[in-house]
């Protein structure tokens, strides 16, 4: 067997559903068992089995990638997924020493290797990660809104209610509390009932820091998202496309090969007649 088809073996065996299925399996029963290593009554009473198991998933996970590295090649380190796995992975093998403690809660990071195994949520990741330009000027936006307002309250009501808006930090604190809805009621309180006209500044907020600018985070995520599912579609098209011509071409060739025996078997024939 040559490279080539040595590496056209491995490629075809980790493309299998039934691979990838195992190694989520694989992936999903690594995260319990560091959940279990959490617990002193599990760990008392099962700690080795729970120690081999976690090996034991390691070391699928170091052949996991040696397959992929093998098939891949040099190109294995070109995708950005690829390095992110063999990064999570390359951790439990850096010695302990004085972060032995880090580096046994870093262990937890290959549960995170389910968002490159699973197609969907690869889209997701890309997702958000085209969605950071469009929400850096919406964050800009909500940071002025709330500057603004910080100053107006603490002037307006810094004298009604100190707890709340007698300082400029804490009425950006009370007004970012505002606009995540937590218990926001009894913050505009004391200021609404010394000030009945307040109400009109707190609702004037609300409706452009909650019910406009938050929503405008949700359509840059919703839109990113679609374009990464329209691109994820695109490319698996592609590979479908791709497959089929590879499979035509397998196909054409051996009709090929099949007319050059029928023509020679027939050669042979009118020989002998």
């Amino acid at each position: 067997m040559t490279l080539t088809s040595a590496r056209d073996a491995a490629r075809r065996l980790i493309e299998r559903p039934t691979f990838q299925w195992f190694v989520i399996g694989v992936i999903l029963l690594n995260a319990a068992i560091l959940g279990l290593e959490t617990s002193d009554r599990w760990m008392t009473e099962y700690g080795d089995l729970i120690h081999v198991v976690g090996w034991c998933t390691l070391v699928v996970f170091v052949i996991e990638l040696s397959l992929r590295l093998f098939a891949e090649g040099w190109r294995f380190w070109r995708g950005a997924w690829n390095v992110f796995d063999f990064l999570v992975v390359a951790v439990a093998f850096v010695p302990g020493g004085s972060a032995s403690g880090v580096l046994r809660v870093l262990r937890v990071l290959r549960v995170l290797r389910l968002l490159s195994t699973v197609r969907s949520m690869r889209t997701v990741v890309a997702a958000l990660v085209a969605t950071i330009p469009g929400m850096g000027a919406i964050a800009l936006l909500l940071v002025i809104l709330l500057y603004v307002s910080g100053v107006m309250a603490t002037q307006l009501f810094g004298d009604t209610d100190p707890e709340h808006f007698g300082t400029l930090g804490e009425s950006l604190l009370s007004l970012f509390q505002v606009t995540t809805g937590d218990d926001w009621a009894n913050v505009v309180r004391p200021s609404t009932d010394a000030h009945p006209w307040a109400w009109a500044f707190f609702l004037t907020f609300v409706v452009i820091a909650t019910y406009i600018v938050l929503n405008l985070f949700i359509a840059v995520a919703v839109e990113a998202l679609n374009h990464e599912v329209s691109e994820d579609n695109a490319e698996l098209a592609g590979e479908v496309e791709q497959h089929l011509e590879a499979s035509g071409a397998t196909i054409l060739a051996a009709i090929a090969d099949l007319k050059e025996q029928v023509t020679a078997l027939e050669a042979r024939l009118d020989a002998r007649d």
